[in-house]
């Protein structure tokens, strides 16, 4: 992962697309070159485990679901707004 004088680094790419990697917002070859690169550079894996993980995590504890008595009040008050005035 280090940077050589004068030379691009790769890690710097692959680190900057993995929130797109993740979330399957890239293009097929580039989905393959950065799995070429997570498959051989140990600290880019080490980072896109992370992000992969903690994705789960918050997935897992953002899924909440609404009392249904909130989602009526919603639901009347939309229905209301609609209403043309008398």
């Amino acid at each position: 992962m280090a940077e050589h004088a004068g030379e691009h680094d790769p890690c710097d790419d692959v680190l900057h697309e993995l929130y797109h990697f993740l979330h399957g917002e890239l293009t097929p070859d580039i989905r393959q070159r950065i799995e070429e690169h997570l498959d051989d550079c140990p600290p880019c894996y080490e980072a896109f485990d992370f992000e992969a993980e903690l994705r789960i995590v918050i997935a897992r504890k953002c899924s909440d679901q609404v009392p249904e008595a909130l989602r009526q009040r919603i639901a009347d008050a939309i229905e209301h707004e609609a209403m043309p005035p008398h």
